[in-house]
């Protein structure tokens, strides 16, 4: 009987009923697969009949797995990992003539990456690439579910067994509006901090992280402004007198060198992370993976925003 289960599966089958589990909605499936709400209401039904039991529940305005649904929507999703090492192997026989490489970034690593995949793709042509981008809890889940083959990010995950390599050096600094009280002092204390409202990146963040590590060390106590999950929307904020930000200084360089930010003389700043390529260490690169590697470790510096040295951004020697 189970062998005549396993028969009747089909991988259509598993992707519609991923698909409703994943969206909450038949329509909203039916866009990912690009076929129509009916398709796919069918291919759950024709899973349900198989299976004999109930895959999916509705709750309120969404669809919810069931504990079968789950366990069919875990097994589907490790069938699509083996099917994407499968054509990968495929691809590897290609060379780097051809292939698919797919990288995902922490939304602070868009300031240069974008520039870096696109020196290699115009080194190999042939190769398809894949960005994805998120904060930094979002980046790690890709790599862990192999949805990714590398990643670029400060710190390497410690929960994750992982193979990271160099790319360069990650200047996190605070800024301020021109205007504000602190933009002319030098020297200043953490502890001058205390008090100051400050624009905070969303929980998940690398940098937030970094930033609550300090501020706890320093003993440093905040009035925390708004949370906002932009890096972009954090700069205007900031510009606009809302508060000061502790930030990378490669999301602001273009900002300080024009004048419409400062970086503050903070004793102690700027902290020094990197940047880094992860991949997952039971994860097989193809080919064209491992090269995109290889080409963000030994050259990926070189697409770093430079910061001027007037400007206090680049210290002397690392710490990290």
């Amino acid at each position: 009987m189970s062998e005549d289960l396993v028969r009747s599966l089909t991988l259509k089958q598993l992707r519609a009923l991923s698909a409703v589990a994943e969206t909450g909605a038949v329509s909203a499936a039916a866009r990912r697969l690009n076929v129509t709400p009916p398709a796919v209401t069918m291919q759950v039904q024709l899973l349900e009949a198989a299976v004999g039991l109930p895959l999916i529940d509705r709750t309120g305005e969404r669809f919810r797995p069931t504990d079968a649904g789950r366990e069919l929507v875990e097994a589907a999703a490790r069938i699509e990992t083996a099917l994407r090492e499968c054509v990968g192997a495929l691809e590897a026989m290609k060379g780097l003539e051809g292939g698919r490489v797919s990288v995902a970034i922490v939304s602070t690593a868009k300031y240069f990456a974008p520039m870096a995949l696109g020196a290699f793709a115009r080194a190999h042509p042939g190769i398809d690439l894949s960005l994805s981008v998120g904060n930094r809890a979002e980046v790690i889940g890709l790599l862990r579910s192999d949805q990714v083959d590398v990643a670029i990010m400060g710190r390497p995950p410690e929960d994750l067994d992982n193979v990271a390599a160099i790319i360069g050096e990650h200047p996190q600094i605070i800024i301020a509006a021109p205007d504000h009280e602190l933009a002319s002092r030098r020297d200043i204390a953490p502890s001058d901090l205390s008090g100051q409202t400050f624009l905070m990146r969303e929980r998940g963040s690398g940098t937030r992280l970094v930033m609550e590590r300090l501020f706890e060390q320093e003993g440093v106590t905040p009035k925390i402004g708004m949370e906002i999950g932009s890096n972009e929307t954090i700069k205007q904020a900031v510009i606009g007198g809302l508060g000061l930000a502790f930030i990378s200084a490669h999301t602001v360089a273009a900002e300080i060198a024009d004048g419409r930010l400062v970086q503050l003389d903070v004793t102690g700043l700027p902290i020094l992370r990197r940047w880094h390529v992860v991949r997952r260490a039971g994860r097989r690169l193809t080919p064209p993976a491992a090269a995109m590697a290889a080409f963000l470790s030994e050259r990926g510096a070189e697409f770093l925003p430079q910061i001027s040295p007037t400007d206090g951004t680049i210290p002397a020697a690392s710490t990290s």
